[in-house]
C-alpha cells in the first residue's frame, strides 16, 4: 500500500481554495477541503486509477478529478509515495498555470 504526500504547493492551493469558499462559509469551506483531501486516499490503494494527465502525457503525470478540481500527482515507483502535485480548478489554463508554477516547457 502506498503513502500520499502533499507537496507545499498543493497545499497551498488547499489552503487557496478554503479561503475563496470561506469567504462565504467558513463551515463549507472546511467540509469541501476535507470531501477533497478524502477523494485521493483510493491513490493509496490504486495509484493508477487516475487518467494520464493529457497535457503532459510525457511525464507520466496522472489526475483524479473531484468536483471542478483536477488533482494532478505522480507516483514515485522506488518507495511507493503518490506526491499531489496541484489542485487546479477546471475553469482555468491547465497547462499555462501548471507550467508556471512547475518551471514546465
Amino acid at each position: 500500500m502506498g503513502k500520499i504526500k502533499w507537496t507545499e504547493k498543493a497545499s497551498s492551493h488547499l489552503q487557496a481554495i478554503h479561503d475563496y469558499i470561506a469567504k462565504d462559509s467558513k463551515t463549507y469551506a472546511t467540509r469541501f477541503i476535507i470531501s477533497l483531501v478524502k477523494s485521493t486516499t483510493k491513490l493509496e490503494l490504486v495509484p493508477r486509477c487516475g487518467r494520464l494527465v493529457p497535457e503532459f502525457e510525457s511525464y507520466g503525470l496522472r489526475e483524479v478529478i473531484y468536483q471542478n478540481y483536477r488533482i494532478v500527482y505522480r507516483i514515485n515507483e522506488n518507495n511507493e509515495i503518490v506526491e499531489i502535485l496541484a489542485v487546479i480548478h477546471c475553469a482555468r489554463d491547465f497547462k499555462s498555470t501548471f507550467c508556471q508554477e512547475w518551471e514546465l516547457n
